[in-house]
Order: C-alpha cells, then structure tokens, then sequence
C-alpha cells in the first residue's frame, strides 16, 4: 500500500511541503564570529606613514549595504607580500580575542560594513610586488545574495596612468571605478557598487 501524505502534518503546513534548504534560510550571517578585534588596523600605529581608506557598499539599487564583509590584502611600501601573524590572537589569562599587536604590518584586513554599508581600514600606500607591477589594495567583497564572494582592486589616485596603461582597452567610466578617490592628505574613498549604474570593475580568477 502506497503510503499518503499526512493531511495534518506537524506545524500545520499543507500536504506535500518540504522544510527550506540552506540556501533558503535567512543569512549570511558574516557578523558573526568573521570579524575580530582590530580587523581595519593593517598597519601599526606608530607608522607615520598611514593613510585610511575608507568606502560604501552600494547595491544595484544604489542603497547601502549593511552586513557586507570587505577583506583587504596586500604589500607594504617595499612591496613586500609577507604580512605578519596576529590577527586572532587570544590572551593567555581570560581566552578573549585581543586581535593584533598593534606595531606589526600585517597586510590583511577584515571589516563589516555598517548601518550605513561603510567601511575603512587604516594602512599604508602599497609598494609595487615585482618590478615594474602597479600597487594596489585587493579587496575581496562577501555580501547577501552573493552566492560567491567578488574581487576588485582599489588603485590609489597617484598610479592613474600606469592603471590606464594596465587596462589599455577598459574604457575610462568603467576604469574610474577602480580608483580610490583622494579627499584629503591621507585620505581616499573606495565606493564599491555591487551592480547597476557605476558598477564596480570586478575580476575573474579561476
């Protein structure tokens, strides 16, 4: 006998229903346990050389973002990709996280957006990684409704021309987008928008 479906099944739902899959429930849920203590300091605070770069998480509807993760990785100004261990370092008495130390370069950074999808991570202007390379900050962007996390890169101002050099056939609306804007000494915005107008230039690795 071929068994039927219960026609008053546990938690009222109708015949045939079937639970949601992990990809159905609610999240991401990047602010959990992914963030740690200092996660925007890459360099040390005693660098005089430090300079913030700081942005928006917009998304095709041009409104914030406010529980994305951005990752940053990259030299230091000798252009030396080495970093430094640290970042989830525990205090040996009470086991809490106490992050980094606070004077090593580390060459991550990890931070969630907030209400607003902003983000900033205080660090140093890269120095090329091999002889004749342009620097640059890659990012890695993590964010609701992305089934993979994007790549993109932030360009300081300073590197224009070699950038455009880099990219001889990206036209120039779709290469702006890849530049970090200088707002003061020491200061650039790196908007990232995840789809529609201005659109971030996003890279493929396989």
């Amino acid at each position: 006998m071929t068994p039927q479906p219960d026609p008053h099944p546990p938690g009222g739902h109708a015949p045939g229903w079937l639970p949601p899959t992990p990809a159905q429930t609610v999240g991401p849920f990047f602010g959990y346990a992914l963030p740690f203590t200092g996660g925007g300091h890459i360099a040390g605070h005693g660098d005089p050389d430090t300079i913030t770069v700081h942005g928006r998480v917009f998304d095709g509807a041009s409104g914030p973002v406010p529980d994305a993760l951005v990752e940053i990785w990259q030299a230091d100004r000798d252009g030396c990709l080495a970093g430094a261990p640290g970042s989830l370092r525990h205090d040996q008495v009470t086991s809490e996280v106490v992050g980094r130390d606070g004077t090593a370069f580390t060459g991550f950074g990890r931070v969630p957006t907030d209400a607003d999808g902003h983000w900033a991570v205080r660090t140093v202007a890269p120095g090329p990684h091999r002889p004749g390379a342009t620097p640059y900050l890659a990012v890695a962007v993590f964010a609701r409704g992305l089934l993979r996390h994007l790549y993109t890169r932030v360009y300081l101002p300073e590197r224009a021309d070699h950038v455009r050099a880099d990219f001889p056939d990206l036209p120039a609306e779709r290469l702006d987008t890849l530049l970090a804007v200088r707002e003061r000494a020491g200061l650039y915005r790196f908007d990232i928008r995840l789809q529609g107008e201005r659109e971030t230039v996003f890279f493929d690795f396989c």
